[in-house]
């Protein structure tokens, strides 16, 4: 694997005390429930849209948005959001730090995930993806015409898509080159004038006093420690989301040229989430 993370060691996994067992019951008790319920209704609500109003209804997004809200809550992971999401047809990107990702994103806004196939195999996360719709595409080149042609069908649709450019998570300090091969199921879309592509910048500030990269899932770091220590936190720190105005996906020449733009935006936001000292009760929404 290559260096391009914060340093070449994940931080060092704190032991898990009777207090920390304690709190890992209660809130993975708490969150589990959560979910169960959310699942239940979301399922009754697609077989009803489903029926009656066609596939990827705004109702059942909307529940994904309310039960990632509460568990998050429950976490004791506070999230700001800054700016409003986009309306209309259109994809948003993000930078990726970890599968905390997948909660606060969907608090953020009302999204579909575009993610690798690999990860509907995933115990646990990869069932979570499944149930939610997430869009699993195959990274495999020779799919890439495949891969158009689904991204085509769900943006004729309507459906918001978010995928990462990165192609991987980080340690959450930096933002990675953004790979262009996603954005160009956009820019040869027949709609590409009236489609919009929405930058997200996603910036995790640690609990006082620990690690800096505490949020950060990436390279080889096995799930099933990291969702422990999240629970089993004494204190938590909070995510910044800064949800960039919207890009013409028409006026730009082609995909490196979106990948740059967005990239920039990403970049930016990420830059004064974490170097400047402001206030943080400064955002436009606490979720």
């Amino acid at each position: 694997m290559s260096q391009t993370w914060y340093s070449d060691a994940p931080p060092d996994e704190t032991q898990i005390g009777l207090a920390a067992a304690l709190r890992i019951l209660c809130r993975g008790g708490a969150v589990i429930l959560v979910i169960l319920a959310g699942l239940f209704c979301l399922f009754s609500l697609r077989l009803f849209e489903n029926v009656f109003r066609g596939a990827h209804p705004a109702g059942s997004r909307k529940t994904v948005q309310i039960v990632c809200r509460i568990a998050l809550r429950l976490m004791g992971l506070r999230v700001r959001r800054h700016g409003k999401a986009m309306t209309g047809k259109g994809v948003m990107v993000a930078n990726h730090s970890s599968w905390l990702d997948i909660f606060v994103l969907n608090a953020a806004a009302p999204v579909t995930f575009v993610s690798k196939s690999e990860v509907g195999s995933w115990p646990g996360i990869g069932w979570l993806a499944k149930a939610t719709g997430t869009v699993f595409i195959d990274r495999d080149p020779r799919q890439a015409v495949t891969q158009n042609a689904l991204f085509q069908d769900h943006l004729h649709k309507g459906t918001q898509l978010l995928f990462f450019p990165e192609g991987t998570s980080t340690d959450g300090l930096q933002v990675l080159a953004f790979k262009t091969t996603l954005f160009q199921s956009l820019v040869t879309s027949p709609e590409r004038e009236t489609l919009a592509l929405q930058p997200m910048s996603v910036a995790y500030h640690a609990p006082k006093g620990k690690d800096p990269r505490f949020y950060g899932w990436w390279g080889d770091m096995p799930f099933g420690p990291h969702l422990l220590k999240i629970l089993g936190a004494d204190r938590h720190g909070s995510v910044d989301v800064q949800l960039h105005p919207p890009l013409t996906i028409g006026a730009c020449a082609n995909r490196k040229e979106l990948a740059q733009a967005s990239e920039a935006r990403v970049r930016t936001g990420h830059a004064s989430f974490t170097r400047d000292a402001r206030p943080r009760g400064s955002a436009d929404h606490s979720l």
